[in-house]
């Protein structure tokens, strides 16, 4: 009667413990009482202990990996792993490593970008754009900045000029009057940067007052404009190689820029199964007129006299958009002008082809200072216009064929002037350069009063004053980029 009792009594605190720990079922086994084990404290699965939950052994690895992860100054898990496989930390027991926060606010970048979006189904559906600029060097003409217009469906591409970024809306709304009047389409859809030139409200207005989508890309995210980006590298990458191989100065990269943009849109690209031109116009492109960039080329003159040459030794610098025929710069007199007679010496220029230090034409900052470009053994010339002209290339000796034709069709030659002086004071005022103009003449005049260069005196009488004239000169360096605006105030003589 009484081992009853007490086995009824080991019974009732079974179950206290039972339902306190939340034990399993009371098993038993001949005359013994034995416990099966419930719920573990830190995992909640049945079967163990904590202290033999296998989570428990995890986090002790876990903490021993993340010691020696500070102790080694916060490697990544793949370096301990291999000093685990090498030898040095044999003993350790790698698997995972918490997260450390002072990773994350050590070694944080940006995730990489794979997404692609939607392609346009046709031309003028999505223009990608993007403004570059200021250059290290200013191209002839004062240009500073180029902005691009890539047309999605085709990537066919536009490229214009420009000398301050605040142009980037006159040049748009150009683009735009071409583009849809060439392809009696619309564009939709405007994707750009979130530049200050994108987001005036003159250029938001004018989009919504045309129905045109605009587009930005995300705060510190080029890669949502990569077309454009990626656009722009190729074209510097191309430039900075074609003068490279040329002897024109680096202030030459304007016209470099326009023959680059040429030339991609007649060339295929893994982007589209076609070349970009036959996309854009349905013509498959003719390539047999094009030249090396650079090269130098007989062109024949306009007006000579009986017993002058012909033709003279001129570079070659691109193709004009408006005329059928060639870009030519002519050393001797400074200028670029269009013809479509002339003979190229290519085969020559790639035999005398002398490789030249590396062109250094980078996009500026705002807060940088441009830096000087010297040139090893620069040639020292009393004449200060002859620091910009670039030096024909030595031709061979051996002995040339006649030449077999001319190229082209016409025989027009037109000047274009390229970056001219002021002559007068209004043209002076009128100048893109004005505001230089304007210092450069107070600082003579500053300096006149200041060395007393004149005497007030009355006017006798039957006596005729004579009188002066502003003198306006760009001061150029070896690189091509204006340095300082000169400003003379001189009389006018007369004999």
């Amino acid at each position: 009667m009484v081992g009853k009792v007490a086995t009824v009594k080991a019974r009732q605190k079974v179950k206290k413990q039972q339902k306190k720990k939340q034990l399993g079922p009371i098993k038993k086994e001949t005359k013994k009482v034995t416990k099966i084990k419930g719920k573990c404290f830190l995992c909640g699965e049945k079967g163990h202990w904590k202290r033999n939950c296998p989570k428990s052994q995890n986090k002790k690895e876990e903490d021993e990996t993340y010691l020696w992860h500070l102790r080694l100054g916060h490697i990544n898990l793949n370096r301990i792993k291999r000093l685990v496989c090498d030898g040095p930390l044999s003993d350790l027991k790698v698997d995972d490593l918490p997260t450390c926060e002072s990773c994350l606010e050590g070694k944080m970048t940006k995730r990489t970008f794979s997404a692609k979006g939607a392609r346009a189904t046709e031309c003028l559906g999505l223009i990608h754009t993007d403004v570059c600029g200021p250059m290290s060097i200013q191209a002839r003409g004062g240009y500073e900045y180029f902005i691009t217009f890539t047309d999605d469906y085709s990537r066919f591409g536009y490229m214009y000029l420009m000398r301050h970024k605040s142009d980037a809306f006159d040049m748009f709304k150009a683009f735009k009057a071409e583009v849809e009047n060439q392809l009696e389409k619309h564009i939709k859809i405007l994707r750009s940067d979130r530049g200050g030139e994108y987001l005036s409200g003159e250029f938001q207005q004018y989009l919504t007052d045309n129905g045109i989508v605009s587009q930005f890309s995300a705060p510190g995210t080029p890669q949502q404009n990569g077309v454009a980006e990626r656009r722009n590298r190729t074209l510097l990458d191309m430039v900075r190689s074609m003068l490279s191989y040329s002897t024109l100065p680096i202030s030459f990269w304007g016209y470099a820029l326009q023959t680059a943009i040429y030339i991609l849109n007649d060339v295929p690209t893994k982007s589209v199964p076609k070349t970009l031109h036959e996309l854009w116009t349905g013509r498959k492109p003719s390539l047999q007129h094009l030249r090396i960039f650079g090269c130098p080329a007989h062109v024949l003159k306009g007006k000579t006299e009986k017993m002058e040459p012909r033709s003279e030794t001129c570079i070659f610098v691109g193709y004009p958009k408006e005329t059928k025929g060639y870009y030519f710069y002519s050393p001797s007199d400074l200028k670029v002008f269009v013809s479509t007679n002339a003979k190229f010496l290519e085969k020559d220029y790639m035999n005398d082809f002398v490789p030249r230090s590396r062109i250094v034409l980078n996009e500026m900052s705002g807060n940088t200072i441009p830096r000087e470009v010297t040139q090893p053994n620069p040639i020292v010339s009393s004449d200060p216009t002859q620091d910009q002209q670039p030096t024909i290339p030595r031709r061979s000796g051996r002995v040339r064929t006649q030449p077999e034709r001319y190229i082209g069709l016409g025989e027009s030659v037109e000047n274009l002037p390229d970056d001219d002086d002021p002559h007068t004071y209004k043209e002076a005022m009128e100048d893109f350069n004005s505001r230089h103009w304007q210092k450069a003449m107070q600082s003579e005049i500053e300096s006149m009063f200041d060395n007393k260069v004149w005497s007030l005196v009355d006017l006798p009488k039957g006596i005729k004053p004579i009188g002066c004239k502003w003198v306006y000169k760009r001061k150029r360096g070896m690189d091509g980029k204006v340095e300082t605006f000169k400003a003379r105030l001189v009389a006018k003589g007369y004999t």
